[in-house]
Order: C-alpha cells, then structure tokens, then sequence
C-alpha cells in the first residue's frame, strides 16, 4: 500500500467536495463498494471488459508517457496491466469506491491508488502524461471529466477514453426524452466533447470484439493535449 511519504511531491493536491458530480454517481459509488468482489469474475472481465483495456493498453504503448492516471480504476485490472506490460515511470489508480479500492491494493503495492472523482482529480496541472478511463465514462459528468482530464495532463499528453456508444440513433433521445441517467455518445458527439475540451483528436474506433461479445456496443477515443 503507498503512504503519503511515497507519493512526490507537487502532483497531488486534495480533492474537495464538488457540486459536478451526477447524483447518480453516488448510488453507482455504494453499489460498487458492496459489489468489488464480484467484479473480478473472470467471465466478467474476459467478455466486457477486456476488449476495451486492450485498446487502452495498444495507445498508451503507442504513445509511450511515463506518468499515467487510470481513472475510475475499480479493482485495479487495467493500472495492474499497465504498471506490468508497460513500465512506465508512474501508475495511478484513481476510483471513489473505498471497496473497489481495497481490492485494488490486495493487487498491486505498485501502483499508487487514490480516491477522488473524475471530474476533480486529486493531482497538480499538467502533473501527469497521459490519463485512460474504461467502461466508466457513461457515468461521469462528461464535459467535465474531460476538462478535468486536460487539466492534469501536460503538453501533448494523452487522454484515452473507452465508453459505451450506440451503433444506431436512439429515437427517445431524438424527442429530447432523457431516459437513462448513463449517458452514452455517438461517435460525433464523443468527438465534440474532446474538442470542447481543448483536445485534438488523435483517433477514435469501434472496440475490437468477438462477434458473439458485440451486443456490447463501445467506442475508444484518443484525444492529445496540444
């Protein structure tokens, strides 16, 4: 487990209570804190969420930063993956569930995990070099996780995100009917939300899936930090 002597200094500072947060991010945060143990179900993570943190680990080896940030981390499978096949200089693991937390320092003593939401990050501006985030972004406060997102990153740092993303118009949202509190962006509107942010889009594509996975319907964005 890092202690806060491990930690350098001038990249973190304390997170505050913030008003940007969905209140539906709280219900999801308790669901999650009974839920940790069950999330490492190998099923689970092999048909839902594996696909995803390939193509978060392909870019993050393109691109090659030495001071990454995994946000809304969970029980620390993708951090764990990219502190091992990686080796960058730093790891982080950001998550504000305390259960899916401690199970992801059962996992690793080298990664360093910290609480604090997506859209207020517990670290300095420009701090780190690039900053992931898979299978979660349906539930941050999106324009603001990505501001937040740029925020910590320095100049031509990376920002990968995986999220889920209908493959056909949901004709509800075209009546302007919010029905679902997890909000889910076509294509254009994940692009809109990078550049409003301040990022030039580097890439963005289908998740690769087995065919017989593709019900889940997910997209990677990466977008740079000019």
């Amino acid at each position: 487990m890092v202690t806060p002597s491990q930690i350098p200094a001038g990249r973190f500072h304390a997170v505050a209570p913030t008003a940007s947060r969905k209140p539906f991010n709280d219900v999801v945060t308790r669901f999650w804190s009974l839920a940790a143990p069950a999330y490492d179900a190998r099923y689970l993570q092999r048909l839902v969420y594996r696909p995803a943190q390939d193509e978060l680990i392909a870019a993050l080896r393109a691109h090659q930063p030495a001071r990454v940030a995994d946000i809304a981390c969970g029980t620390g499978i993708l951090a764990d993956r990219i502190e091992r096949e990686l080796s960058p200089e730093a790891v982080y693991g950001v998550d504000m569930s305390a259960g899916m937390l401690s199970e992801a320092r059962e996992r690793s003593s080298r990664v360093q995990w910290l609480t604090g939401p997506a859209e207020q990050l517990p670290f300095e501006d420009g701090a780190l070099d690039a900053v992931v985030t898979s299978s979660a972004f349906h539930f941050f406060n999106q324009p603001a996780a990505l501001r937040e997102f740029y925020r910590v990153l320095a100049p031509g740092g990376m920002a990968g995100v995986t999220a889920m993303s209908p493959r056909l118009p949901d004709p509800l949202k075209q009546l302007g009917i919010r029905w679902n509190p997890a909000q889910q962006p076509t294509p254009s509107e994940m692009r809109k939300l990078f550049t409003d942010a301040g990022f030039t889009i580097a890439e963005q594509h289908r998740v690769a899936r087995p065919t017989w996975t593709l019900i889940v319907s997910d997209l990677i964005t990466v977008g740079v930090k000019p």
